[in-house]
């Protein structure tokens, strides 16, 4: 876990210069904590001082030698010290050894901790050099996470394409591949597939076999891009292979099976795939989702949300008991947003427990259970062994059924903070579904802290977006207030370019934060509908979907044309 780097003698220096509040401090103190991060990490990402300046002030106030990291050859560094756990731990970097002394890369030189550390375990003097935060994040990211996305992948030959390891979850090598396929040739092509969708982005690909043709596409931001097709002759013997990688029988075409892939692509480097068979006309349709773990360790400031919702939702982290609910169709975001929250409760006092179907992203630290509906173990008994467990958090994948419901209320009531997800349109009409369910509108009252409903849209290309023209009454229809339109802004439009998908490069969330007031609370308990429960939130200040997708237009984030795809718009 990375250090938070809370060192007193920073923090009173940049107040001591007049840079920063002590209430900016204060709250940049309180983030850093709840979010994990360095201080300095925190102070930079919220741009509160730049990291140039961070620096410069070190080197007058505490004379440590200044490096800019652009310069140097992160290649150079000695493999022996490069100590993964430490240097995640404390976001340092050791960069060369002279003599007796290991010099250690830090944009907190008053991190003496981290020095001690580095010099127990490479049993040298450490010293430490100050280098800029962000371009030490940029080092440090591709020291530990070795991103494929920055990898030539595509220029890989044929040997080393057919020599990517597939181990199963539990990491044993692949060793019947060959059983069911020794066609090097489809073994070096799916591996080329699976290569080109971890480099492009993609979170999942499909292979689907046709009458006449083979199809291979990759979602990529949300949308479906054909990416090859491959002779139809070939259909089962890609399916083969990709049903051995998955540890799935190959003889099975009847029903439809779940299974996992490791992809090994370097030494400290691999990606989880989840895979799903389904039985077609023609054949077995193959789905796989790219599994990233990074995305459980996102800041809560990269996901989307506005300021006073990013508030909203860190305040209802830190109640002891309550539930919070996250909501949206399939692919909007939902397990970012849990897994994100989990990661900022995940400390060791905590007594974190999870119920997922299935467990996509391995969290350490967070006690996770697959359930096996064949076995029994469903979300309801699993709810019911956790409370039995002595838990602080619970996270439960989805509520399905008035049993889970029910649990999972009660454990809100009874001193635990539950989050879990429902797949309704919007935060209104997760209480009705809760009330439709057979729950009591006076248990959802009392039990319910917040609800997050969210979408994913893609954002604009930075490279070539490029400014549009709207006329003002046709702004007004869009839903733009009058105010805004009279204060102006600039709206943007995708254009396209090598470094993009169609104009757009990412994705970022759309939010609708409803915090359960006394208000909503009357408005359940006398049987209030959606629209009513919605009017009430709004009238409290809460931005529906569509106000916050046209905020993200405002910004320059994303296009009116893709907002008005993932909001309601008539």
């Amino acid at each position: 876990m990375p250090s938070t780097g809370l060192h007193l003698g920073l923090s009173t220096l940049f107040t001591r210069k007049g840079l920063l509040s002590e209430e900016q401090m204060a709250s940049a103190i309180t983030k850093s904590r709840q979010n994990k991060h360095a201080l300095v990490s925190t102070l930079v990402q919220s741009k509160l001082i730049s990291a140039r300046a961070i620096a410069e002030l070190c080197y007058e106030e505490y004379g440590t030698p200044l490096l800019d990291l652009n310069e140097f050859d992160l290649g150079s560094i000695p493999e022996e010290f490069l100590n993964k756990k430490l240097i995640e731990k404390h976001r340092c970097l050791p960069l060369f050894k002279r003599g007796n002394r290991l010099y250690i890369g830090t944009s907190d030189p008053t991190n003496i901790a981290a020095l001690e550390d580095f010099q127990f375990s490479a049993g040298l003097h450490a010293e430490a050099i100050l280098v800029e935060e962000d371009k030490l994040a940029k080092a440090l990211e591709k020291i530990l996470e070795e991103d494929i996305s920055g990898l030539d992948l595509g220029g890989m030959d044929e040997a080393a394409l057919a020599a990517i390891e597939i181990t199963d979850t539990n990491n044993r090598s692949d060793e019947s591949a060959g059983e069911a396929s020794d066609d090097a040739p489809i073994v070096i092509y799916i591996n080329k597939i699976l290569t080109d969708a971890i480099r492009k982005g993609a979170s999942d690909l499909h292979f689907e076999p046709y009458e006449k043709r083979y199809r291979i596409r990759f979602r990529i931001d949300g949308i479906l891009h054909e990416v090859s097709e491959p002779p139809i002759s070939l259909a089962g013997r890609l399916s083969a292979r990709l049903k051995v990688m998955s540890k799935l029988d190959i003889a099975e075409r009847r029903v439809p099976q779940d299974g996992r892939i490791k992809m090994k692509l370097s030494r400290t480097k691999s990606i989880d795939f989840r895979v799903s068979t389904l039985p077609t006309l023609w054949g077995e349709k193959i789905v796989m989702r790219i599994l990233d773990s990074s995305s459980a360790q996102l800041g809560i400031e990269k996901l989307g949300y506005e300021p006073d919702q990013e508030k909203l939702y860190l305040e209802m982290l830190a109640k002891p008991q309550g539930m919070i609910l996250v909501t949206g169709p399939t692919g909007s975001g939902k397990t970012v947003s849990l897994y994100t929250g989990l990661n900022i409760l995940n400390t060791e006092e905590r007594n974190i427990s999870t119920a997922e179907d299935p467990v996509e992203i391995n969290l350490e630290g967070v006690n996770q259970v697959h359930i096996n509906l064949k076995a029994g173990l469903t979300f309801a008994s699993a709810l019911r062994s956790f409370l039995r467990q002595d838990p602080d958090v619970v996270m439960v994948g989805e509520i399905r059924d008035l049993e889970t419901a029910e649990i999972a209320i009660k454990a809100a009531q009874t001193g635990h903070l539950v989050l879990s997800t429902l797949h309704t349109n919007s935060a209104a009409e997760t209480l009705t579904r809760l009330i439709n369910m057979g729950v009591p509108g006076y248990n959802i009252a009392s039990s319910v802290n917040l609800i997050i409903a969210q979408r994913l849209a893609r954002r604009l290309c930075p490279e070539c977006k490029q400014a549009e023209v709207v006329p003002e009454h046709e702004l007004q229809r869009l839903g733009f207030s009058q105010a805004l339109i009279t204060q102006g802004f600039t709206t943007f439009k995708p254009v396209g370019c090598e470094h993009c998908s169609g104009g757009y490069k990412g994705r970022v969330g759309i939010y609708e934060v409803m915090k359960m007031s006394d208000e909503i609370a009357r408005t359940i308990m006398e049987g209030g509908n959606s629209l009513q429960i919605a009017s009430q939130a709004k009238a409290q200040g809460m931005r529906d979907l569509r106000q916050s997708g046209l905020l993200k237009v405002i910004h320059g984030v994303t296009s009116i044309a893709e907002v008005n795809r993932v909001t309601s718009f008539g």
